[in-house]
């Protein structure tokens, strides 16, 4: 019996057409998650590229150092800021060189 009215009418066209776009759509983003995922590790610099991640127990101490080592302050201002956290430099304030 009404073997000609087995296809799907426009509606149905339409829902199946927004159902199959989500789906791929959700099939993709857990395929990128996935994958961002699986390849992130904690050695790595952050996504824009600029500065690895620091262990959360960074001091300030070891801020300057690294501060210092990459030559963004010179000997004297690394000694009089390390004076300054150790709470036995001078309470005046002193203008950076850069």
């Amino acid at each position: 019996m009404f073997w000609y009215d087995h296809d799907v009418s426009g509606w149905g066209w339409f829902t199946m057409s927004v159902g199959m776009i989500l789906f791929w759509a959700v099939l993709i983003a857990l395929g990128v998650m996935l994958f961002r995922t699986l390849s992130r590790s904690d050695d790595s610099p952050t996504s824009s590229g600029t500065a690895p991640r620091r262990p959360a127990g960074s001091t300030a101490e070891q801020l300057l150092a690294e501060r210092f080592a990459r030559g963004e302050i010179d000997e004297d201002e690394y000694r009089h800021r390390l004076a300054v956290l150790h709470g036995t430099g001078d309470s005046g304030p002193r203008l950076s060189k850069s």
